[in-house]
């Protein structure tokens, strides 16, 4: 027996087993987050005995006569000066780590009442943050600190919650002391834990499945194979070409593939019964490359081929351009695959309701989870509902299935409430990557530098299944000419199946790789035509009324040139740091159908708002409060965001293409028009109680293609300029990231995106690879190459404001841009420090990530 205090109260335990399952399980301390279990990523950090500590690396053994101490154990005093600190500053995006951070943000503030910001950044340095870039939380640590010395009560402030003002987040006091429920955090009687055996082997046939140890083991409650799929046996996000299971007979196409489905009383015995299946292989060879799946004779990944899609976009004679241009470049650069590492794992619970499920969930669409569920389970989509729970992260990463189905099809099934929760390797293995993109690139001006033409070639590796790879070679190729004015381009993209993991949306969407290329190239042409970095895109850079090279017109509100001239002050000051620009859509765009939809529900004095659009860390609750707040002249205390459910929300579409502010904020907004109209002449709430306002948005753009002179490819852009500076060892000193954002809705919030946009493209520029053996991931989450809180630079971030159409109150996107400038920037920086033009991600030869021998 093991005797222990956790929060001032005495546990006892005789069983042997991390702290973490025991705090969490036993416990139900659920604010102690699961990230990672291999003590990498901090979301689970603790106090043991007043020091910060990761509960995953603890046993329950080694805890004899000591104390620990988890959110839950703070006390009054500590809880609203955290809440209130890390509220305040901005500290909070999708939540996750912050509880995590908090702790050791205590166990330093304990030890030294009055710490420096280097300090913190040290204290910080084991807690991983994907969203905020860190500033933030050094901020709020910093202000808990100064709270608690002073003795200071925490300020109450008051706020109108109009458009422009610093709103405290919705959700952030209580992501801030772990009180918001994620999915893992659910617990329900008689809840069963699914998952999944999954193959060996990159490419292989099944020969048969043996599943009779497995059924027979105690507290196993059912084992599936395809034979026993109550629906189909392919789901997928665009394209039905994704293993819900994998029949015998049928061709694994990686290594994360399904074959088999478990459910178990305990994670234990589910793990016991995994090991327990037998499956034959007919090992076959797999194809692991983009040369590999073009090669003639290739073994054919899906049945329509290797080829995914192939897109060719040309406008004006791109050819003939580049023949007449005074300076002509041609490079070919290379980026790698990329993992999201979001700091919460994939988890679903699902439970039998009403003839059908309810599926709890963290993705980035309740509506497209409904969908699949259905098809997964052969149920009519009226009988499947998906409620949101807290989202730990997503950057396009939880977009498509990975454990709702196969939760929703284990609780139908066994008729009992299932949990599917993947491991950090699972994840890491099984949700699609960012691209690796090959590039060859063709940009040509004239004596003066003005934009000629632009050739590129991309092939990009979309590994096993389509998930989103189609759209992203889709943008990567309508975003490769840049925010410049020029109009000849030939560019042609091409993705191809492998037998690697699968590759879909990740923040930039395509854009971060293909910008990285022709921008690379700008800084070569400048040097030819004797000019600065800056000059060159200062010339080029589209301003209102001229043409894009997709033949778009540049609208009132484009500020690229504002942009540049917000960074110049510092290029001037420093002719030797990386620049670069970059713009990206607010939208599907492109002849896509793309509505937003939002529900205004009166109910008890209050204004619900109900909309499915997901919050994942970006701040869309808070948005489309203070849209409601804007437009109605209701005070934030009436409006309540209420978490996006299919039982009572209207399809708002996916959070993906930077589209939810724009396209459910005007939504919103409209939705709010009518509740005005309805409180005219003096009316109150109370006479419109139990009324529903709903209002939709939907965007009208043009085929890629369109025989139009001048096609409205997408609804919104958003520009951006970055400016990198290194210090004297070749380390980055700073960022500077001046953001066209149409109009800040929540400029704390706008801050904390661009700053944690930059940082993560950091990591992408430098130090982040996702090395692959035989299809399978080498990297574990340590040797990631995260950013960590004392390895960051400081990072400026700089609004300009200068949109003033009244859709969405003039917001644009601001969460995908935010990281594609930063590798490009960088790349330029190193140049100009050792001459060495790098070609490839990560950057070689760097004080982050020595040349390979």
């Amino acid at each position: 027996m093991f005797t222990f205090t956790v929060n001032g109260k005495s546990v006892s335990t005789d069983k042997e087993e991390k702290l973490i399952t025991f705090l969490r399980e036993e416990l139900l301390l659920t604010s102690v987050k699961n990230g990672c279990s291999e003590g990498a990523c901090g979301t689970c950090t603790i106090l043991i005995d007043g020091k910060a500590t990761k509960a995953c690396v603890q046993k329950t053994s080694k805890m004899e006569g000591r104390s620990v101490v988890t959110c839950e154990g703070l006390t009054e005093r500590e809880k609203d000066v955290y809440a209130y600190a890390f509220t305040h500053c901005g500290a909070v995006q999708c939540g996750f780590c912050t509880p995590g951070m908090v702790m050791s943000a205590k166990g330093l503030i304990d030890a030294s009442p009055d710490p420096s910001r280097e300090e913190v950044r040290f204290a910080l340095r084991n807690n991983i943050c994907r969203c905020t870039g860190y500033k933030k939380i050094e901020d709020a640590v910093l202000l808990a600190a100064r709270i608690f010395r002073e003795g200071e009560a925490v300020p109450h402030e008051d706020f109108s919650g109009r458009v422009g003002e610093n709103l405290p987040r919705v959700d952030a006091p209580a992501k801030a002391l772990g009180v918001a429920e994620y999915t893992d955090d659910i617990h329900l009687p008689g809840m069963l834990h699914g998952g999944a055996v999954r193959s060996e082997y990159p490419r292989a046939i099944i020969k048969s499945i043996d599943t009779a140890e497995a059924r027979a083991l105690p507290g196993v409650r059912a084992v599936l194979t395809a034979a026993e799929l109550p629906g189909q046996v392919k789901v997928g996000h665009l394209k039905r070409d994704q293993w819900v299971l994998v029949p015998v007979g049928e061709e694994v196409h990686f290594c994360g593939d399904p074959i088999v489905l478990i459910a178990a009383d305990t994670p234990e015995l589910l793990n016991q019964a995994r090991a327990l299946v037998r499956i034959e292989y007919e090992v076959l060879q797999p194809v692991l490359s983009i040369q590999e799946a073009m090669a003639p004779g290739a073994p054919q990944i899906q049945p329509d081929g290797n080829l995914l899609t192939h897109e060719h976009l040309v406008r004006g004679n791109a050819e003939e351009k580049l023949r007449q241009s005074k300076y002509v470049v041609t490079r070919k650069y290379h980026t790698p695959p990329t993992e999201h590492a979001f700091l919460e794992p994939e988890c679903a619970v699902a439970a039998p309701e009403k003839g059908g499920v309810v599926i709890w969930s963290a993705d980035q669409g309740i509506y497209q989870t409904k969908r699949e569920c259905a098809d997964a389970t052969g149920l009519n989509p009226d009988l499947v509902r998906v409620a949101a729970k807290s989202v730990g992260g997503g950057f396009g990463g939880k977009e498509d299935m990975s454990v709702q189905h196969h939760a929703a099809i284990l609780a139908l099934l066994t008729q009992r409430p299932v949990k599917v929760c993947w491991s950090r390797k699972e994840s890491m293995l099984c949700h699609p990557k960012r691209h690796g993109f090959e590039m060859e690139i063709t940009t040509g001006c004239d004596e003066n530098g003005i934009l000629t033409a632009m050739k590129a070639v991309l092939l990009t590796d979309t590994g096993a299944f389509a998930s989103l790879g189609g759209p992203v070679l889709q943008r990567a190729c309508t975003h490769a000419a840049g925010p410049y004015n020029y109009q000849d381009i030939d560019i042609d993209g091409k993705a191809y199946y492998t037998n690697n993991p699968p590759c879909g949306a990740f923040r930039g969407f395509g854009v971060t790789q293909s910008v990285f290329a022709a921008e690379c190239n700008l800084n070569l042409l400048a040097e030819q035509v004797g000019i600065s970095p800056f000059e060159i895109r200062y010339r080029n850079a589209i301003r209102p009324g001229q043409t894009l090279p997709n033949g778009q017109i540049a609208d009132a509100g484009t500020a690229l040139v504002e942009t540049l001239d917000a960074v110049r002050p510092y290029y001037e000051a420093n002719p030797k740091a990386g620049i670069a620009c970059a713009m990206k859509n607010s939208g599907l765009g492109v002849g896509i159908p793309d509505t937003g939809r939002c529900t205004l529900h009166v109910e008890k004095g209050a204004v619900h708002i109900r909309t499915s659009a997901a919050c994942i860390g970006q701040g869309m609750g808070t948005v489309t409060c203070q849209i409601v707040c804007e437009t109605t002249g209701l005070p934030p205390e009436q409006v309540v965001w209420d978490a996006p459910d299919t039982s009572i929300a209207p399809n708002s579409g996916n959070t993906t293409a930077s589209r939810q502010t724009l396209f459910t904020g005007e939504a919103t907004r409209r939705a709010a028009v009518e509740l005005s109209a309805a409180l005219a002449g003096g009316r109150t709430l109370a006479d419109v109680e139990g009324v529903d306002f709903h209002a939709e948005y939907t965007g009208i753009t043009d085929k890629l293609g369109s025989p139009k002179e001048h096609p409205v490819s997408h609804i919104a852009y958003g520009y951006a300029t970055h400016l990198v500076e290194l210090d004297a060892e070749g380390k980055v000193a700073r960022v500077i990231a001046a953001h066209d954002v149409g109009r800040a809705v929540n400029p704390v919030s706008v801050e904390g995106q661009i700053e944690g946009g930059v940082v993560m493209s950091l990591g992408y520029s430098l130090t982040e690879d996702f090395p692959l053996e035989n299809g399978r991931p080498k990297a574990v989450y340590a040797s990631l190459g995260l950013f960590r809180a004392n390895q960051t630079p400081p990072v400026q971030a700089v609004i300009v404001e200068k949109n003033h159409d009244p859709l969405a109150c003039g917001a644009k996107g601001i969460g995908e841009i935010c990281s594609i400038p930063t590798p490009p920037a960088v790349q330029l920086a190193y140049y100009h420090y050792d001459g060495n033009f790098r070609t490839a991600l990560p950057l070689e030869d760097t004080p982050y990530r020595k040349k390979k021998a």
